[in-house]
Parts: structure tokens; sequence; C-alpha cells
């Protein structure tokens, strides 16, 4: 019994641990960005909190990247959506709350409905942030980048289906993904979201974000059918399209980046 007393305040304290560190993280590149003003040592610390990856011996080290490939961007991300919205200190203190809400609870969970969500908070962040940064990119770098976000978010879901064809469905939505970069890089309208200094909401994270939600709709009612049934993508199907018509007609001309 006293054995198992001390385990349970073992495991107890080890949460605790965990808690602080992370919120710790989340602070500590939140500082960085606010008080320097240059995101490229909050990237280093970010980095460096992820030691864990390579933790391992280094013939491991890729596929733990791989694997990890969604928390880093949605990390690298996180730091990208500070900086853009310096000035703004609330919308940066509440870019800082949904990150620790991202390690402390919606990371660690791996129920298939989690690790959906996750590929499309990861999806949105990603691209968010590469829009974003994009006016001093070039067309390939984004490209690029946008694809690696398109790839891993895809790779993130289809893991949890254990889809067979994963490699290749995923490489497939990157080249979609990154597709639409292209097609948005010379005219990237966003919206501003009032006080938010210089941070306004790409519009390309949205639809890209919107597809995938779409993308995984149509996905999920052929995994568990063997055909997409329209009872079961017909009301998604009927928002996306909504939502990106919305998006393109009424307020396709607001800002540009």
């Amino acid at each position: 019994m006293e054995f198992l007393k001390q385990s349970r305040r073992k495991t107890i304290l080890s949460e605790i641990v965990h808690v602080l560190l992370n919120v710790s993280v989340a602070v500590a590149i939140f500082l960085v960005v606010y008080f320097i003003g240059s995101p490229f040592a909050a990237f280093a610390l970010m980095l460096l909190s992820k030691w864990r990856i390579f933790a391992v011996r280094p013939r491991h080290w890729f596929a733990h990247v791989v694997s990890n490939m969604v928390d880093i961007i949605v990390g690298l991300g996180f730091v990208v959506l500070l900086a853009a919205a310096s000035g703004a200190l609330l919308v940066q203190l509440g870019f800082t709350a949904l990150y620790i809400a991202w390690l402390l609870v919606l990371k660690p969970r791996s129920k298939r409905q989690y690790v959906v969500l996750q590929a499309g908070v990861g999806l949105f962040v990603g691209t968010a942030a590469i829009m974003h940064m994009s006016y001093d990119w070039w067309l390939s770098a984004v490209v690029l980048s946008l694809w690696v976000v398109g790839w891993a978010t895809a790779r993130h879901v289809l893991t949890a289906y254990d889809e067979p064809h994963s490699p290749l469905l995923s490489l497939i939505w990157g080249f979609v993904v990154a597709e639409i970069g292209w097609l948005t890089y010379h005219w990237t309208v966003a919206y501003s979201l009032g006080a938010s200094g210089q941070f306004m909401l790409p519009q390309a994270a949205l639809i890209i974000t919107i597809l995938g939600f779409l993308a995984e709709r149509v996905y999920a009612s052929y995994h568990q059918h063997g055909q997409i049934r329209m009872s079961d993508v017909g009301l998604p199907l009927l928002f996306s399209v909504s939502i990106i018509l919305l998006l393109v007609t009424l307020f396709g001309t607001v800002n540009t980046l």
C-alpha cells in the first residue's frame, strides 16, 4: 500500500512538472518575442524545447522529426503569429494561451478525432504563418513550405486511419496545398481583426483549412463504407462551398498582406 501511495505521489509530481515546463516554454517564447522583437531567438527556444525528439540514436532522428512534424509546425507558426501581432498585447496573450492549450490539452491525445483536430490546427497555423511571411520570400520557398505543411498534416490524419496508401495520398494533398499557395502568392487577401496591431488573418489559410476539413470528411466516408456517401459529405460540402464563396466574393478585397 505504501508503494502505491509513493507511486501516486510521483505520478502527480511528474504531471505538475510537465505542466509547469510546458507553460514555461510558451511564456518564455512570448517574452522573447515581446521584449526582443525578433522571432529568431524564439525559434531557437521553441526548437530547443523539442530536444526529446533527438533523445534517441541518430538513425531514428528523421523518423522522430516526421512523426512530430505537426507539433513542430504549430510551434514555429506560433512564433510567427506572435511576431505578426506585434503591438497588440492582448492578441499575443491570446496566442500564448492557445499554444499552452495545444501543449497540455490537444497534443497529448491520441484518439482519432483529436488527431484529426491536431492536423487541422497544424494546417491552419502553418499556412497562416507562411502567408504572413510570404511577402518577403521567393515563390519557390512559399510553395515548398506549403507543400511540407500539407504533406505533414495529411500524413498525420491518414496515420490515424491506418491508411496503407498514406504516403501517396499525403503527397497529393501536399501538392493541392502548394497549388493554392502558388495561386494566392501574388494577391494575398487578409482580414483585420480590429485592435490586433499588424496581425491580419490570411484568406488562403482559411480556404486551405476548410478544404482540408472537407477532404477529411470525404475520406472518412470512403474509409467507413468503401464509397463516398452523399449523406456523409453533403452538409460538409455545402458548408465548405458556402464559406469559400462568401470569402472570395463578399470579403475578397478587404486587405492585402
